[in-house]
């Protein structure tokens, strides 16, 4: 069950795309078919010892920036690193693609190239967040701004799979992000969702608040790409201004000095759970394959872990337990959808 990385898509591409190949290659004996320039990869790859590896090199003479349009991307630049990646899934040369790059581009190609899931009309970007509990999924976190109720049942669905398929959640529950936790709350868009998901047979918990993510509350929380964005970016940036604090406290004093190195395993631990590259990236959940997409910023580690999560993905034939939960549910948030746009009517 081969990966594909694309190569050429980070900030650092294709220093820690190799690296992080590399890594999962050797640690997890996954083989891996990294898509760029060849000439740069492979040298790159000279640099370390490779002997054993199921490693080999796709050529793609060109490369998406991070400042092109996803429509463009995929209709102009043809060649390109993430679209050769994704063909090379549509031909089952590979099981799943890990891309660091464009994130808007990796999700254009993945609906271009592989297709939707039947009944999925947008797919949707998944975040795995550490919790006082464990794990909570959330999606989506960036993919789509501007979405409709339908989107949203649609996102609960597929994160209820991702969360008992994938993270082992014996029966995920779902909440809702909201202003608040009364049915009073939210906006047309919660409360219109919400009416559809009471009739999923989804184990549906209700609205939950932005607290309740890392209380470990429920096991996926849904809301639109432009809020999960917003939390998303928040809790990175939360995660990287804590740790700062703490490490300049612990600088003031000898007896905080003294006290870190008591506390060194904990603090260890600690930052081992907040930091991003210990989940890889973010599967692109929805499409008809699989990919996983990644920070752009990602160091080697990361890479790494996206690469193993997206191999595990596969293995466990996500997609295929997702489309079969989508056609068990959709006529029944189909037909309770036109029940609220009835009763909104009247």
């Amino acid at each position: 069950m081969r990966v594909a990385v694309d190569a050429m898509g980070g900030d650092n591409a294709p220093v820690v795309e190799v690296e992080g190949a590399v890594a999962a290659a050797g640690e997890f004996g996954i083989p891996i078919t990294l898509v760029g320039d060849t000439e740069r990869v492979n040298q790159e790859l000279a640099k370390y010892n490779c002997k054993g590896l199921d490693i080999k090199v796709v050529h793609a003479s060109e490369v998406v920036g991070m400042h092109d349009s996803a429509s463009d991307a995929v209709r102009k630049k043809k060649d390109s690193s993430i679209r050769v990646a994704f063909d090379l899934v549509k031909n089952d040369e590979a099981v799943a693609i890990v891309s660091a790059g464009n994130s808007g581009a990796t999700m254009a190609a993945g609906m271009f190239v592989l297709k939707r899931l039947k009944g999925i009309d947008r797919p949707a970007i998944a975040q795995i967040f550490p919790t006082l509990r464990g794990k909570t999924l959330v999606l989506d976190v960036g993919g789509n701004v501007d979405c409709k109720p339908l989107h949203l049942v649609q996102f609960a669905i597929m994160g209820e799979v991702y969360a008992r398929f994938v993270m082992g959640a014996d029966n995920p529950r779902i909440g809702l992000l909201s202003n608040g936790e009364e049915e009073s709350k939210g906006n047309d868009l919660t409360r219109e969702t919400s009416a559809l998901l009471k009739h999923t047979s989804l184990d549906y918990f209700g609205y939950v608040e932005g607290r309740d993510i890392f209380n470990g509350l429920v096991d996926v929380v849904v809301c639109d790409g432009f809020v999960g964005n917003v939390v998303l970016k928040l809790s990175e940036g939360l995660a990287e201004a804590v740790g700062k604090m703490l490490k300049d406290e612990i600088k003031q004093s000898l007896l905080s000095k003294i006290g870190y190195l008591l506390c060194r395993k904990a603090f260890v631990n600690f930052k081992k759970k907040v930091d991003y590259s210990e989940y890889g990236g973010a599967p692109l959940l929805g499409i008809d394959g699989v990919g996983m997409i990644c920070h752009g910023g990602s160091n080697a580690k990361a890479i790494k872990n996206a690469i193993r999560f997206a191999h595990e993905y596969a293995q466990k034939g996500v997609n295929q337990r997702m489309a079969e939960k989508l056609q068990e549910n959709y006529p029944l948030y189909m037909q309770q959808l036109e029940m609220v746009k009835v009763q909104a009517a009247g």
